[in-house]
């Protein structure tokens, strides 16, 4: 599985951070940029390649890209066909969700596990503004470590998101 990593200028310490832990842990990561801070750069730029490479080959990799708040690099991610990109920002649940065997979770990362296991996502979007480098570790590895369940309503579900336009 290959990692691409994408950051503009508010993610690019945690981007350089998170490179390390997964090269550490034997992942094969591809960084897209933006390869200096630049304090002026665009996320769309640099999150574009990232979204582009996991659209050509959406079964053999995944990414990790990072902003501010996340939410705009989410959103640039899941222009690109075959792309399903997840927010992650830390904190607490306002309201405990149930997790997948019906108990209620209070668990911040429970949506991570819920983004692969339902919805197979394939781009991991972090706000570095609203995680420490430990919950990014933290979230990252939870992420990739999630096994998509396969199961015949989330298949469904996910072809109709392709289908859309």
């Amino acid at each position: 599985m290959k990692i691409f990593i994408a950051a503009d200028h508010g993610g690019f310490a945690l981007k350089k951070h998170l490179s390390r832990v997964l090269e550490k842990r034997k992942y094969t990561v591809v960084d897209v940029g933006n390869s200096v801070y630049d304090k002026d750069d665009d996320y769309p730029d640099y999150i574009a390649k990232a979204a582009l490479a996991v659209s050509k080959h959406p079964n053999s990799s995944m990414a990790i890209v990072i902003g501010g708040s996340g939410q705009g690099e989410a959103i640039v991610a899941n222009r690109f066909p075959s792309v399903r990109a997840a927010v992650f920002y830390g904190g607490r649940p306002a309201v405990s969700a149930v997790d997948v065997s019906g108990r209620r979770s209070a668990d911040p990362y429970e949506i991570l596990r819920l983004s692969r296991q339902h919805n197979n996502a394939n781009v991991l979007s972090i706000g570095a503004r609203f995680v420490t480098n430990n919950q990014a570790e933290k979230a990252i590895m939870i992420w990739l470590k999630t096994v998509y369940l396969k199961q015949k309503r989330h298949e469904r579900r996910i072809r109709k998101i392709e289908k859309v336009s």
